[in-house]
């Protein structure tokens, strides 16, 4: 903002903080509303009011701590298998040539373009096959469609601007594929790894549709699924505070998440940026 007029500079931080304002105000909603008792639910408060019973309701009228439980498992296995498969396909995509790499480089970001709705009959046929209906299996091969192509996609982008000089290096030292892979370019491609494994995380942690379609019991379910199936005492009845309380209890991680890697991720990127 060097060199801007006075005014320009008020109008800059006058657009900056609205959007801060409209962004961040959903989330200041829900903390209010998870400490207002029902009966003042609807009234107005700026502040959050004393005390936890919708969070004490969230926790003992349904398993929700076996939902984020569940919820973690699936998120931490996607990761996983995720980067697992992303780097080897990567280092095929990106060090080894063969015919139709490009068309199969495309193909697997255009599977990433199709919808949920798309592939859902599909993938529910192939889970009752599998037989791991009503299991986490099936949420964790489901949401590895999701996350597996822009995993593959980001890793072989970044794995190319990799100087092929270290890879000679080691194959003159006598390492094999496997060596490479885990010697000399995973060191490298960790900025790459944190940033997808991140993205990965969020995608399986927030997913619905499947998570839905493929669970049938409470214990089985993850938190997006079971805070959509919060009811109240009765069937008229929506509980917005035990759901508030539950979306931001489920949503905090993903805060902390991002802030505890953010400055990893935009320090790793730019130390990772090799010219060859």
């Amino acid at each position: 903002m060097t060199g801007w007029s006075l005014p320009a500079r008020v109008a800059f931080t006058a657009l900056v903080t609205l959007i801060a304002v409209v962004a961040l105000f959903p989330f200041y909603y829900a903390v209010v509303s998870s400490f207002t008792p029902p009966s003042e639910l609807f009234a107005v408060h700026l502040l959050p009011q004393a005390t936890l019973e919708n969070y004490r309701a969230v926790f003992r009228d349904q398993p929700f701590a076996r939902n984020i439980l569940n919820s973690v498992v699936v998120a931490f296995a996607v990761v996983a298998i995720a980067l697992a498969l992303g780097v080897t396909a990567a280092f095929a995509l990106a060090r080894v040539a063969f015919r139709g790499r490009t068309l199969l480089l495309m193909t697997i970001l255009a599977v990433s373009m199709f919808p949920q709705v798309a592939v859902l009959s599909g993938m529910f046929e192939l889970v009752r096959w599998l037989g791991i209906y009503n299991t986490l299996s099936s949420l964790v091969l489901a949401n590895l469609i999701l996350t597996l192509p822009f995993t593959v996609w980001v890793l072989t982008t970044f794995m190319r601007q990799l100087p092929r000089e270290l890879e000679d290096a080691a194959y003159v030292d006598g390492a094999s594929p496997i060596e490479v892979i885990v010697r000399v370019f995973l060191p490298l491609l960790w900025p790459a790894m944190v940033t997808t494994g991140l993205l990965s995380f969020i995608v399986a942690w927030n997913e619905f549709l499947f998570a839905l379609t493929f669970t049938l019991s409470n214990e089985v379910r993850t938190v997006p699924v079971a805070i959509a199936l919060l009811s109240g005492s009765s069937g008229y009845e929506l509980p917005w505070g035990s759901i508030m309380a539950a979306s931001v209890v489920v949503t905090v991680p993903l805060i902390v998440l991002v802030l505890v890697f953010q400055g990893k991720i935009v320090g790793g990127l730019a130390a990772g940026a090799v010219k060859g």
